[in-house]
């Protein structure tokens, strides 16, 4: 059994894709060659064709490029069990940062669900920063403790599956073999009414959260403010016996916040996650996770040390990602995106590091390369236990006994303190909001800031360094989390990603100048600038999509007429990308309306969420605005088969918010240029619009018909009148200018 390995690399037959790939990208350089060589005999429609075309050209290099040599790992947690008898320790991280956008109840979710997972008890400690400093937090996660007593013996007795009391009592199918004993039955009923009991307490507290008696464990958030307060850290629970079959540690913590302090959003709070543990537990490896993750599969920690420590070579993992998923929205989008786009860049240098449900190294966190592996930390000096090198407190800042504490981890000793109440002193130093300035903190140690979305410029910057990086995809999932509940909060979370990719790319950092000057792999380089131009890309989405509008309004043309035998080079393109892209879908058991309904999201967030991102970037870059951070706002409703009728599942949510705008406009606009087409309203002379133009303009209005549906719906499902306004002026404002465009050509 000691042989035999404790995970396996599956390489994926693609050959099919692979083909199909090669043909569409020569089918895309064929129509760009076409639309050269009739340049001079076609107007601007079909310049500005041949640009967005020459555009999407691109994105398709950069994914095939990408996906091109998928590989996947098989790993065997038993023969882990069986080979190591000590298990190296681990720090869990739970960030939460706001208790209305994001419910105390799913955090206490998560963190038990975490708390009882298969992994001894004495090697885990769970630490949850609440950037929000909220009494109801804090409150919740003490009550949470009290639960978790009962909670984790009656999982690991039974073998539940499910860990997260709100999932597992809402699916009787996850009940265990012995579900039909009495004692069983007992347990699950007492199990219930306990849960029942903590949910109604942190219900209760937060129906008077305004009036909460802080006393005792909560007199410290007596006149705190959430971006003004000194730093609060509490051990919640310890696990003093050390027992493996005990209850992990359980800190809360809230850092320091003052209001001229740049707090660098979740980054600085990952930062100061990982120096507190340092001073208190120090485990070598670390897992952050979202507070509405919750650990879907209880034996998640030993598949990713099936990674960690059965490699020969420790320069394999920099960090191990596990793909995230949702329970209460469809995933169909992400399941197709993780088995060819994630699975492609598993096979150069790994996955992106994806903000959450991730394994870290502590030493790669702390800036070791792997060229340092075999003697690590040669950089750190110590005399007689002191440090005595003054580049150590620029680099990890002015705490000695975090920097000999980070000597440790560096080297791969341990170094933790016995009883943790004892650190407290020493870990609100680290936790201050000046602790950082004028060292390496964000800039070269820890989580990295620069952009609003920290996950993925740490991520790279690892990459950059030689690291790889891990897929940890066990059957069943990891993680799963709570989805952007409507379309304004999933337009809002794109909108953001897009505006912090943009942020990384046209920064010092970028994938670019990392491929020429560090370790970057090429092909990792075009992964990661796949994702990264997402806020470019609506450039030419926004005007391929309006260009069919133009033509009918003016008369032109931006493809070949029918009768012409180069619209066999679109056509062609357009039905084989078509079935590609739904073979990707249907290869996998989705539906086929699933991928159409995701096609034509695809098309919405490209035209209004990343274009609202490149805007944010333009401004930020002018000095008109600063880039914030927009929290997704979460929603504890667990479905129940009753919800599952789907009913209002295919309606659309709208709001004031300017992302909308966009998507608004386009379709008023396609609906301007068929109805003057109809009406014979179109300008006069020209080259004509062809069968094609007409097509396009249809499939527009059926990509963007939730709009068109929003249009005449009243309520959450409409879309609002100031929208509508501001949309119709700027459909009207098109129109003129095509209208003028026409008159000046003649």
């Amino acid at each position: 059994m000691s042989s035999l390995p404790l995970y396996e690399k599956v390489i994926a037959q693609n050959t099919t894709q692979r083909f199909l790939d090669v043909t569409i990208l020569f089918l895309l350089l064929s129509l760009l060659f076409y639309r050269l060589l009739s340049l001079k005999h076609n107007g601007f429609a079909w310049f500005l064709a041949f640009l967005c075309e020459s555009c999407f050209t691109f994105v398709w290099v950069l994914t095939t490029g990408t996906k091109w040599t998928p590989i996947s790992y098989n790993t065997y947690p038993q023969r882990l069990q069986e080979r190591i008898k000590e298990l190296p320790p681990l720090d869990i991280f739970v960030t939460t940062a706001d208790p209305y956008l994001e419910p105390p109840i799913l955090t206490v979710n998560t963190v038990l669900s975490l708390l009882a997972v298969d992994y001894p008890a004495h090697r885990l400690a769970c630490y949850v920063s609440d950037d929000g400093c909220s009494p109801l937090n804090f409150y919740s996660l003490v009550e949470a403790s009290k639960f978790a007593k009962l909670w984790v013996p009656f999982c690991k007795k039974y073998n539940i599956r499910v860990r997260a009391p709100f999932r597992y009592f809402l699916r009787e199918s996850d009940e265990p073999p012995c579900a039909s004993s009495w004692e069983f039955q007992q347990d699950w009923e007492k199990m219930k009414e306990e849960y029942e009991r903590l949910c109604g307490n942190i219900e209760a507290a937060d129906n008077n959260s305004t009036s909460f008696d802080l006393i005792g464990e909560l007199e410290v958030f007596f006149n705190t403010e959430c971006q003004n307060h000194p730093t609060i850290i509490k051990v919640i629970w310890e696990n003093m016996q050390g027992l493996s079959d005990g209850i992990p540690h359980l800190i809360y913590i809230s850092r320091e916040k003052r209001p001229k302090n740049p707090h660098h959003y979740k980054a600085g709070a990952m930062n100061v996650l990982t120096r507190v543990s340092g001073l208190m537990t120090n485990a070598p490896f670390m897992l952050n996770v979202d507070c509405d993750m919750y650990a879907n599969n209880p034996q998640l920690v030993l598949h990713a040390m099936c990674l960690f420590l059965g490699s020969s070579d420790e320069r394999d993992w920099g960090f191990v990602q596990c793909p995230q998923y949702f329970y209460d929205r469809p995933t169909d989008h992400l399941v197709v995106l993780h088995q060819t786009l994630f699975k492609g860049m598993v096979g150069i240098q790994g996955p992106f590091y994806a903000g959450s449900g991730t394994f870290h190294r502590r030493n790669v966190v702390y800036g070791l390369w792997p060229g340092e592996v075999d003697h690590q930390g040669k950089y750190v000096n110590e005399f007689n236990g002191e440090v005595a090198d003054d580049e150590l407190l620029k680099k990890f800042g002015n705490s000695k006994e975090f920097i000999n504490s980070a000597a440790h981890a560096l080297k791969g000793k341990a170094y933790f303190t016995s009883i943790l109440s004892k650190s407290l002193d020493v870990v609100h130093q680290v936790a201050g909001c000046d602790y950082e300035h004028s060292s390496d903190w964000g800039k070269k140690v820890g989580f990295l800031y620069g952009s609003i979305t920290e996950d993925m410029i740490t991520g790279m910057m690892i990459h950059a360094k030689g690291w790889r990086s891990g897929y940890c995809s066990p059957d069943p999932r990891a993680f799963l989390g709570c989805g952007a509940p409507a379309a304004p909060a999933a337009m809002s979370q794109q909108k953001r990603w897009a505006t912090g990719f943009l942020e990384i790319l046209f920064s010092k950092t970028n994938p670019v100048f990392a491929c020429f000057t560090s370790k970057l792999q090429f092909r990792q380089c075009l992964g990661y600038l796949w994702i990264l131009i997402w806020g470019l890309r609506s450039i030419p989405e926004v005007c391929y999509a309006a260009l069919p509008a133009y033509c009918i309004i003016t008369n032109s043309s931006f493809l070949p007429k029918i009768h012409e035998l180069g619209i066999c080079i679109p056509v062609t393109l357009f039905v084989i990308y078509k079935v590609y892209t739904l073979s990707d879908y249907t290869r996998i058991g989705f539906p086929i309306d699933s991928w159409w309904v995701n096609s034509c999201m695809a098309r919405i967030f490209a035209t209004g969420a990343w274009f609202l991102g490149l805007l944010n970037v333009i401004l930020k870059f002018l000095g008109l605005s600063e880039t914030i951070f927009e929290i997704t706002q979460k929603f504890h409703q667990p479905r129940t088969p009753a919800d599952d009728s789907g009913k209002d599942d295919d309606k659309m949510i709208f709001n004031e918010s300017p992302v909308f705008i966009p998507g608004t406009t386009i379709l008023l606009v396609h609906v301007t240029a068929l109805a003057m087409a109809l009406l014979g309203l179109e300008a006069q002379g020209g080259q004509g619009t062809g069968l094609g133009e007409f097509f396009c303009s249809t499939y527009v209005v059926l990509c963007f018909l939730p709009f068109l549906q929003g249009l005449f719906r009243r309520g959450k499902y409409g879309i609002p009148l100031p929208t509508i306004c501001k949309s119709s002026a700027l459909a009207l404002l098109f129109v003129h200018l095509c209208k003028m465009s026409t008159i000046s050509m003649n």
